[in-house]
């Protein structure tokens, strides 16, 4: 029993953490900024502690796969509630907000420089792109330097790199890698085509919505039976003995059925309640520190309100990498990725539909078709991170690819604010998963028959 006691008590001092944050949120107590984002902040950490033991613990009872599943959707669901509030505000919005074609400075003489359907489709814009630019690189990172450590991860990395350059240029036959600068790889779990396929089908579709130029009720419906279709799988995967240890051991070895899952459902249910409950009042915090800088409304709606709100999940993640289980910590991202690219469209005009909007929908063409270039931006990052997980692989040059085109195309928003710059950094995506796809279009019908098979 005294084994038992360590892990226990981490367990219940994370529960306890979100108490604060829980008490404050609901009184309705108003704190300093600063205050807001360290105590909310802190509370989403230890909830993202939790979830992550409940993950590992919930694979008893549950397939692991719906297991990952589950937990990345409770994870992200302040992102929802950001974007479904904004596509229901968007309702509301004066005409000149979603005439099609309007131009920032009609919005600014309108004093309508807020409008919410722009805003509402930077934040899932904005999150879609964090979660693979961002959110697969740390995993991967994070990986690699574990395994041999930061100065062998870059000598590898960089060899790598020189021999793929030299390869693709036919410049001789590269020489044989010594065993201490083999570039380090996070092999995908085996079962993960099936997200692959889903991610990919839904990937190909929002291209369709570029093209159409808005996200109606025909969008819901299609993405919805993706979505659908994903959880159909997830609940009739087979139920395997995980091997666990730590925090989720002393959850997942609770011999009485009943009482295991009970344990496991309310650590799972309480994170769910702080993270809820602390992601309002986080976002509004951090809002409130960039305008104190100058940070303009609609970069902290597309950046820093979702890096807010996606936090649980990253957070979540890189602890299971931290523990050991690297595959399922890029497999909860990955969930999350087709739950976000699918669902959480999906959702956006019955928000707006359910503020009163019509039923065509949200506008791409507001806001001078800025939204249009942004969707097209990340649906070609969408495309470039299927082409990446094709062959159930992830290098640290991929994750090095990832983190570097997307801060690239960021400091370039930061500063030019062009739509012509987000259409090319959306052809260089295109380009690269154009290249991928040469290299590894054999795998594309084992994917196809693992999404298509009878469950």
């Amino acid at each position: 029993m005294n084994s038992l006691r360590s892990p226990w008590v981490l367990i219940g001092a994370a529960a306890v953490a979100g108490v604060p944050a829980i008490a404050l949120r609901w009184a309705g107590v108003h704190l300093d900024p600063w205050a807001a984002a360290l105590l909310f902040g802190f509370a989403i950490l230890t909830a993202a502690f939790l979830i992550g033991t409940g993950a590992e613990a919930s694979q008893r009872d549950i397939p692991a796969a719906l297991s990952v599943a589950v937990i990345a959707f409770i994870a992200v669901l302040p992102e929802y509630a950001v974007d479904l509030l904004l596509a229901f505000e968007a309702a509301s919005d004066a005409p000149d907000c979603l005439a099609p074609g309007t131009s920032r400075e009609v919005l600014e003489a309108t004093g309508r420089d807020t409008c919410k359907g722009p805003l509402a489709l930077a934040n899932m814009t904005g999150a879609n792109r964090l979660l693979l630019g961002v959110g697969w690189a740390t995993v991967v990172l994070l990986f690699a330097w574990r395994a041999i450590g930061f100065r062998r991860l870059m000598r590898a990395t960089s060899l790598a790199t020189a021999r793929g350059i030299r390869g693709a240029l036919r410049l001789g036959n590269p020489r044989p890698v010594a065993a201490e600068d083999a570039e380090p790889t996070l092999h995908l779990p085996g079962g993960i085509g099936l997200e692959i396929g889903l991610l990919a089908l839904a990937t190909l579709y929002s291209f369709a919505i570029v093209a159409k130029g808005s996200i109606d009720i025909i969008d819901t419906v299609v993405l919805g039976l993706i979505f659908l279709w994903y959880v159909i799988r997830l609940t009739r995967s087979p139920v395997e003995e995980p091997e666990l240890e730590g925090p989720a051991a002393v959850l997942g070895n609770i011999e009485r059925t009943w009482r295991r899952r009970v344990a496991v459902g309310l650590a799972i249910g309480w994170s769910a309640a702080v993270i809820v409950s602390s992601a309002e009042p986080f976002v509004h915090g951090l809002e409130e520190l960039g305008r104190d800088v100058g940070i303009s409304e609609f970069f902290l709606i597309q950046w820093l309100a979702p890096l807010a709100s996606e936090s649980p999940e990253f957070l979540a993640a890189l602890y299971l990498v931290w523990r050991g289980s690297a595959g399922m910590g890029i497999n909860m991202l990955v969930s999350s990725k087709v739950n976000q690219w699918t669902l959480l469209i999906a959702s956006l005009p019955l928000g707006f539909i359910a503020g009163g909007g019509a039923i065509s929908g949200l506008d791409l063409g507001a806001d001078g078709g800025r939204q249009t270039a942004e969707l097209f931006l990340t649906a070609a990052q969408s495309a470039f991170g299927v082409m990446l997980i094709l062959d159930r692989s992830l290098t640290a040059r991929a994750a090095f690819a990832l983190l570097g085109l997307f801060f690239a195309q960021l400091l370039t928003q930061f500063f030019i604010d062009d739509n012509n710059i987000r259409i090319g950094f959306g052809v260089a995506y295109l380009a690269i998963a154009a290249v991928l796809a040469f290299q590894t279009w054999r795998e594309v019908p084992r994917v196809a028959r693992e999404v298509f098979r009878r469950p």
